[in-house]
């Protein structure tokens, strides 16, 4: 996916790790393109191999993508925001590189959930009946409603939806208000709904619902593994979230702006190991996973980190930065195994932003003097690591001139941070 060259200014300031407001507006328009090519050659796949597709799946896909598309002639805006929303693009990634089988048919059939979220958010009048497969239908960005193994009728007009289970003796239908039409801010209440929780001051969910927020496998090594709402106490990490967001904004106000806008889910994963461990889908950028944090300020570096690798897989696929398919891997100062250079280049970029983070951190008086110290000891052991890497990075010939010029431009900025700081009294 090529679009026009980036201003110079934006691609300077991207590769400075810093916060702008126009960058963050870049590229979110740059994923979305990137998601309506993806559904678009989904429904190009199905169409073009019908055949292999179970005809009852083909009509559900069918129907919920005429319904999509009735939602979105009432509130682009709301079906815009539904599409973007990082588990939308794990399901997309998943569904391409599933073969035809049962198994693709299954990654099908999550279109519907993705269509009756846009339209209840849209305010679309309503009447059908759904038979989710797994017994759960599952609203991105919104919750989970059980059908308790049968099906879900699903009623709505007038910024009211009902959902029926049509299970013998079924309690009161749960009921989803619209609160916001503009938004397409949705609540609900009853037996069998599980709703997303908020995070505080952001409209960022705590997601630990999502059928998409983790690969069935797990992620990384040794792999992590999603935690639900049985692990998952949501006051604890709006507590971690809030005091995160205090620590930032004493320190770097831009940076805590930006994750309040650019993050859209925090994805629970089960700990392992007494520390944090977070992680990043290169196909739900907007997503930070992570074990629960061990206070504000683990959560403050973990979200800043992550999303740098956000930012950076987005402006990959916007602007190619290196050459994929090489064989050659290279060792960096934070990690044990070796990396092939689109790692290096991403372990880099997330670092050079801790780095960032960590210098204003130690010289900050307002931040709290605990972490003014442990900010200067992180800088000192973290800002030649970075500069290794950087220089692996401008003597390789696998990224492209674009990459070059970024990894420039993030050297620039290295030396502009200077040796160690000196910490505010």
């Amino acid at each position: 996916m090529n679009f026009a060259p980036l201003p110079a200014g934006v691609f300077t300031e991207l590769a400075r790790t810093r916060p702008a407001p126009a960058d963050v507006a870049l590229l979110r328009s740059a994923l979305h393109a990137r998601r309506l090519l993806l559904l678009k050659a989904l429904l190009v796949r199905v169409h073009r191999h019908r055949e292999s597709v179970d005809a009852a799946v083909f009509r559900r896909f069918e129907d919920s993508w005429h319904l999509l598309e009735r939602a979105e002639s009432r509130n682009p805006d709301v079906v815009r925001d539904v599409l973007d929303y990082p588990m939308t693009g794990a399901w997309l990634a998943a569904a391409l590189a599933e073969p035809a089988g049962p198994a693709l048919d299954r990654h099908l059939t999550r279109l519907e959930g993705i269509a009756v979220t846009a339209a209840l958010r849209a305010d679309c009048s309503l009447d059908l009946t759904l038979e989710p497969p797994d017994g759960r239908l599952s609203l991105p960005g919104v919750g989970r409603q059980t059908a308790g193994g049968g099906r879900l009728r699903i009623r709505a007009g007038s910024r009211v939806a009902r959902i029926h289970p049509e299970v013998p003796q079924a309690a009161a239908p749960t009921v989803l208000l619209l609160t916001d039409r503009r938004a397409g801010a949705l609540v609900g209440r009853g037996q069998g709904w599980d709703g997303l929780h908020t995070l505080p001051g952001s409209t960022a969910r705590l997601d630990d619902l999502d059928p998409y927020r983790v690969p069935p496998d797990g992620i990384g090594t040794p792999p992590r593994t999603a935690a639900g709402p049985a692990d998952t106490d949501p006051a604890v990490w709006s507590a971690r979230w809030r005091g995160a967001q205090a620590l930032l904004a004493h320190t770097d106000p831009g940076r805590a702006a930006e994750i309040r806008h650019a993050l859209r889910a925090v994805v629970p994963l089960l700990p392992h190991g007494p520390r944090s461990q977070g992680a990043t889908l290169r196909s739900a950028p907007g997503a930070v996973l992570t074990s629960l944090p061990a206070g504000a300020q683990d959560m403050a570096e973990t979200l800043v980190h992550e999303l740098h690798h956000s930012k950076l897989a987005t402006l990959h696929e916007l602007v190619p930065l290196y050459r994929q398919g090489r064989a050659a891997v290279h060792r960096v100062g934070w990690r044990p195994d070796a990396r092939p250079i689109g790692g290096v280049l991403q372990g880099a970029y997330a670092h050079l932003a801790l780095t960032d983070l960590w210098r204003r951190a130690a010289t900050a008086h307002a931040a709290p003097r605990p972490w003014r110290s442990s900010a200067g000891q992180q800088f000192d052991h973290m800002h030649d690591q970075v500069g290794e890497a950087l220089t692996i990075l401008l003597e390789s010939d696998e990224l492209t001139n674009e990459g070059r010029e970024f990894a420039q431009q993030m050297r620039r900025h290295h030396a502009s941070l200077g040796a160690a700081p000196r910490a505010a009294g």
